[in-house]
């Protein structure tokens, strides 16, 4: 088999398994576009922000606390917090990727959703240790940033032409496709220390004002899960011994 058609292999195959989380984040896409316009974000401001932000829950928050007329300072720690996940991501997929050239980081990282990540570290934890998988994640990533950013625009068109976008019974996609996202990562211990933690905080703080209840939640999630994959790993690594046998405890 050629490398050529190694590469173009590994990236039609990152399309296809994107294809179903695709779907999903269609009227995601959709939504978001309506709600910037119609939160005080001009045609252009919407447009460039899925273009150069590219991160759909922070988007959302961003578009949502706009119209509230939140203190931008507010909005900016807001959507840190929230694309603080990433770094998390960008840990668990450095091992595999640390031998490719900044070229392709670079453009790996900005690409990276939650969508892709859920497909790409399966692509890579399977035994077959391929060097074209990093196609994979470009397939996967280019197919959704380009399903955003023409579901952007048709939000953007549609939401000028009907206004109230939250009226048109679309927001249980957004709900639906969290949750498809999220359970299957439930079987990692972190991932779903850090969705109970986040959920509850949620619960508990939804009462605050500007949507701190969010930031809070975001910040108290990141940092649960951080903390159980750092508590793992010391666990793993006291039951090893020097030779790097695993040691049972009685």
């Amino acid at each position: 088999m050629s490398a050529a058609y190694s590469r173009r292999q590994e990236f039609w195959r990152g399309v296809r398994a994107t294809f179903p989380l695709v779907i999903g984040a269609i009227p995601f896409g959709i939504i978001f576009g309506a709600l910037a316009v119609n939160s005080g974000l001009s045609v252009a401001a919407a447009g460039a922000m899925s273009a150069l932000v590219f991160a759909g829950s922070s988007q959302f928050i961003a578009a949502g606390l706009v119209g509230s007329g939140t203190n931008i300072l507010l909005i900016v720690l807001t959507t840190f917090v929230v694309n603080l996940r990433h770094a998390l991501y960008s840990v668990t997929l450095a091992p595999y990727m640390k031998h490719l050239p900044q070229r392709w980081l670079a453009p790996l990282a900005f690409w990276l959703t939650d969508e892709s990540f859920l497909v790409v570290v399966e692509r890579y934890r399977q035994p077959d240790a391929s060097p074209s998988r990093h196609w994979f994640f470009l397939g996967s990533a280019l197919f959704m940033y380009t399903n955003w950013q023409l579901c952007t625009w048709i939000g953007i068109f549609a939401g000028r032409m009907l206004p109230n976008p939250g009226d048109w019974g679309l927001d249980f996609a957004l709900i639906v496709t969290f949750i498809g996202m999220i359970v299957p990562g439930l079987r990692n211990r972190p991932v779903a220390v850090s969705a109970l933690v986040a959920g509850a905080t949620a619960l508990a703080l939804a009462g605050l004002p500007n949507r701190l209840g969010l930031l809070g939640a975001a910040l108290a999630g990141v940092l649960a899960g951080a903390l159980a994959e750092r508590w793992m790993k010391m666990n793993r690594s006291e039951l090893m011994t020097p030779t790097g046998e695993r040691v049972l405890p009685d």
